[in-house]
């Protein structure tokens, strides 16, 4: 999916380097007049290799180029110098990537640690040149190996956000509003359904210069893990986040059906979405009076007893240090847990 300068699904081309040919060749030397076969080895193409790059958030650059050639290694040459190694091409991603061969669907390797290397499609090696043939009965080889051609490979980013509390719910829950007054981003918002297309991540500055990265996922709609709505494009960013923060609004008909769904749908999507932490906060509550934040207060401590859960209003800022301070004391137990 993309919007804006957010790209999390990319197909490229790699194509690494052809082998060089191993060189034929017969020494020749005042006064040595049967030198031998001397000629050298092929040099190895390059490879595709990609790297980390823990500046990088989005696969945006890849937009416009989609074709990547690494560079052909040199033939061999007589003395039995062999030919230059073909340079190798680095294609930086961000963390979080996971790159999957088009054709098969499998995957070939995930990107999660910073400066972490991998080759996706291997140089070709170089031929061998003549001087390696050469035997008591076969002094003057005149025939080398070529080299082995580079290979092509169609492969797939896909992006899956590495952040540290990962707000889940339906659309129009006030997810974006709350990374809004926690955060310095700016994310979309408007009085409508599926306001937000693209994840949008956001700093939470805390206590004592601490700070943690949130993000605010597109909502979840009931269905989403068999690929309604834009479930499946979205779900998958979930899978990264160390907590999880199921936001609801005060306006819902059930509180605790709603969170039952929406746990529902990660379960189907991939159980082990389940063993992350998470906690619950319902949202717009500058829309109640006293007497229903009472009411409210009673039941979600009634049906989430065993659950961190708050009540907040970004609009108002209600709440919104206290939630910070809980969201903190779960990612400790999270990361201590780790």
């Amino acid at each position: 999916m993309t919007e804006g300068n957010f790209v999390d699904y990319v197909k490229l081309s790699l194509t690494s380097g052809n082998g060089g040919k191993g060189s034929v060749h017969l020494h020749r030397e005042k006064y040595i007049t049967k030198g031998g076969p001397d000629g050298g080895d092929g040099g190895r193409g390059g490879h595709v290799k990609l790297r980390a790059n823990s500046n990088l958030w989005t696969l945006y650059t890849f937009k416009f180029k989609k074709h990547y050639s690494a560079e052909h290694g040199g033939h061999g040459s007589k003395n039995r110098s062999s030919g230059a190694q073909g340079e190798d091409i680095y294609i930086d991603v961000p963390l979080g990537t996971v790159i999957k061969d088009t054709q098969t669907e499998e995957v070939i390797c995930e990107i999660t640690e910073k400066g972490q290397e991998v080759i996706v499609v291997k140089g070709g090696l170089g031929g061998r040149g003549n001087w390696h043939f050469k035997s008591s009965t076969r002094q003057t080889p005149r025939y080398a190996q070529q080299g082995i051609k580079g290979e092509e490979r169609l492969v797939t980013l896909e992006l899956k956000l590495l952040a540290d509390v990962g707000l889940v719910g339906f659309p129009n829950a006030g997810k974006s509003t709350l990374l809004a007054a926690l955060t310095s981003a700016k994310p979309k918002i408007a009085d409508y359904e599926f306001t937000t297309l693209k994840p949008n991540l956001g700093i939470v500055h805390y206590r004592d210069f601490r700070s943690f990265l949130m993000a605010d996922i597109p909502g979840i709609i009931e269905g989403a893990a068999q690929g309604k709505g834009l479930g499946h494009y979205f779900l998958r960013h979930i899978e990264r986040n160390s907590v999880l923060l199921y936001v609801i609004p005060a306006d819902t008909k059930d509180v605790k059906k709603e969170f039952e769904i929406l746990r529902r749908e990660l379960q189907e999507f991939n159980p082990e979405l389940l063993d992350k932490q998470y906690m619950i906060v319902l949202t717009k509550c500058d829309l109640l009076d006293r007497e229903l934040i009472e009411a409210y207060a009673l039941e979600m401590k009634q049906s989430f007893s065993n659950i961190p859960h708050t009540m907040i209003s970004s609009v108002s800022q209600l709440n919104l240090q206290a939630l910070k301070d809980e969201l903190w004391e779960v990612l400790l137990l999270e990361n201590s847990i780790a």
